[in-house]
């Protein structure tokens, strides 16, 4: 099993994606804390991964609250003893509608959440992924982080700052064997497709068809993305770092049997593709 012996925090595990990577994660050998604010529901993904005969700990919290992140790597630890895998998965569509008549707290709470949350898992669990010189981190990235996403700002940039914090963190640790990715998993059809069909034309006519299309058709499937995950947290995955995947798109199976190389930047990251970066890049290629 890829992941035998590891101990993985995934946030937002409740449901959609981060459900989804938690039951993958324990399929593949790992013990996994399952946090997200509502208890029903992590109780729920770990009485699944237990009946799975791997040990699972529900940790209710906010992730945007510092002392809620610093009480689940202490419950982490208590039960565990030390932990290797952190995936931010937990997420807020935020307020739907034209920038200009956004709520302000609306607003703000969806960054904190999107991404300081990220943030203050990260900084909590990398004191011990350094010690131990092994480590990853996994953050969802989602619609907004490499192109424009009107009516939905609060998302778009929560998103795409998350993937440069992501590409940033992986230079910092990588002398320490931590690994960190950010996965786009592709139009999965989780409650945040509620919140745009409900918002309805005040999130934009295209935002709407592809809602009900995702509706209609049943969306990507969340396993892809926990598959991705899996590949990521594993040994399989060593070398592959401060990049932004796609689940649906990108050839990252090729990368797990080692059939193709990963490519050298600017590829897979929030980097422009233009004459001036593509240059740099044409001489490492050159180079290979």
């Amino acid at each position: 099993m890829k992941l035998e012996g590891k101990v993985a925090i995934i946030t937002g595990a409740g449901r959609g994606i981060g459900r989804a990577i938690a039951l993958a994660f324990a399929e593949e050998g790992a013990d996994v804390v399952v946090v997200s604010r509502t208890p029903a529901e992590i109780e729920a993904t770990a009485a699944e991964i237990q009946g799975r005969k791997q040990r699972a700990l529900a940790v209710p919290a906010d992730v945007s609250s510092p002392q809620d992140v610093t009480t689940v790597l202490q419950r982490t630890i208590q039960e565990f003893g030390t932990m290797h895998i952190l995936v931010n998965s937990a997420g807020v569509q935020g307020p739907i509608g034209p920038m200009v008549d956004n709520d302000l707290e609306h607003w703000t709470q969806t960054v904190q959440t999107n991404l300081i949350g990220a943030f203050l898992c990260c900084r909590a669990v990398l004191p011990i992924m350094i010690r131990q010189r092994w480590g990853r981190i996994i953050n969802l990235s989602g619609g907004g982080a490499t192109g424009p996403r009107p009516n939905f700002s609060a998302y778009a940039v929560s998103k795409a700052a998350l993937v440069r914090l992501t590409e940033t963190l992986a230079e910092e640790v990588r002398p320490y064997d931590v690994l960190v990715n950010a996965i786009a998993p592709g139009a999965v059809k989780t409650r945040m497709l509620d919140e745009v069909l409900e918002a309805g034309e005040q999130g934009g006519a295209h935002e709407l068809a592809q809602a009900r299309k995702c509706r209609e058709e049943g969306g990507a499937d969340p396993r892809i993305a926990a598959e991705l995950a899996v590949f990521l947290a594993s040994d399989a995955a060593d070398g592959v770092t401060g990049r932004l995947i796609s689940a649906l798109h990108d050839p990252w199976r090729a990368w797990a049997t080692g059939e193709e190389r990963v490519p050298p930047s600017p590829w897979f990251t929030l980097r422009r593709m233009d004459p001036h970066t593509l240059r740099p890049l044409v001489g490492q290629m050159e180079q290979a």
